[in-house]
């Protein structure tokens, strides 16, 4: 796979535990003597220490470690590692005219073994997007301090948040942005109780599919308020022109599977992802029998008990 990673499908689960592998390359930190291993790389920095240093001034030395022993040509994925710097994004923007063939970024590659999801700090994501107009994989983990502003980009291919709640801030300023290019969208929306204050109106934009022209892989997963979701997914615009559809992780029940069997027709999706649900056998059948040609993904939960979103702190 290429760095756009064009086989990114809703039925290969992102490991949280294991990051080896991301976009199509192996996620390793630089050392000079694996430098003819560079092409399939995604270089592993540093933002901030555990220590609780958000100033992000350990990213530049690794950049220039990075800058001073490869060929700017070949560093075309950086996975940010580290506790959160909200100075990350703004770091990786002055950067911008060292690192020309950047195509992919990572912000928060932490595993929970090392830190809790909604722990990761960051900051204001724009200026890294406005620096980088050929950056074509935006993924971002944790979502404490996020921001976004409203962007035109025309390369964005793929744009991921893993969060246990995403801001309404955010999800407004992907909802009014403009991604002609953009064929995969996720937001784990998440919880009030860990920074998801957004709101079923703060998705209009993307719904509308007015400003997605391109968008293939629709996600919007992993809330306390998935059968809402559901509900204006049911009749959004852009799902005609999806192939891949997630409303997993979250809290569906059969509320919310009513509502998409009693919208518009799903039967032209190829994948339709609602791993970890709260669907009753009854309404898993019906779902069956109304979506025979469609991969329909309707893992229960891990666990008994519940219900709860299947990420959240």
């Amino acid at each position: 796979m290429t760095a756009t990673d064009p086989g990114l499908t809703f039925l290969a689960e992102p490991d949280l535990y294991n990051d080896d592998q991301w976009a199509g390359r192996t996620v390793m930190p630089f050392q000079p003597s694996v430098e003819s291993l560079t092409d399939q790389a995604a270089w592993l920095v540093q933002d901030a220490a555990e220590t609780g240093d958000e100033s992000g001034t350990l990213l530049p030395g690794y950049l220039d470690e990075l800058l001073d022993h490869l060929d700017p040509a070949r560093i075309q994925a950086l996975a940010v590692t580290g506790y959160g710097a909200a100075d990350a994004p703004r770091v990786l923007a002055e950067y911008a005219d060292r690192l020309p063939a950047l195509r992919s970024v990572f912000l928060g590659h932490v595993s929970p073994e090392q830190w809790e999801i909604s722990w990761i700090r960051h900051g204001d994501l724009t200026p890294l997007l406005e620096a980088y107009p050929k950056l074509e994989r935006l993924e971002v983990r944790g979502s404490d301090g996020l921001t976004m502003r409203p962007v035109t980009h025309d390369h964005l291919k793929v744009l991921r948040f893993e969060s246990g709640g995403l801001p309404g801030v955010v999800v407004r300023a992907v909802s009014a942005s403009t991604f002609p290019a953009l064929e995969h969208l996720e937001l784990w929306l998440g919880t009030e109780a860990y920074y998801g204050d957004n709101t079923i109106g703060d998705l209009h934009g993307i719904l509308s599919g007015i400003r997605l022209p391109a968008l293939k892989r629709l996600g919007l997963r992993n809330s306390e308020q998935q059968n809402e979701v559901a509900a204006a997914v049911a009749a959004a615009p852009v799902v005609a022109g999806l192939e891949e559809l997630s409303l997993g992780l979250g809290v569906l029940m059969d509320e919310g599977a009513e509502a998409l069997l009693s919208g518009q027709p799903l039967t032209h999706l190829r994948v339709f992802d609602l791993h970890h649900h709260y669907v009753s056998e009854a309404m898993e059948t019906r779902l069956r029998a109304a979506l025979p040609g469609v991969t329909l993904d309707l893992t229960r939960p891990r666990f008994s008990g519940g219900p709860y979103l299947a990420i959240s702190e």
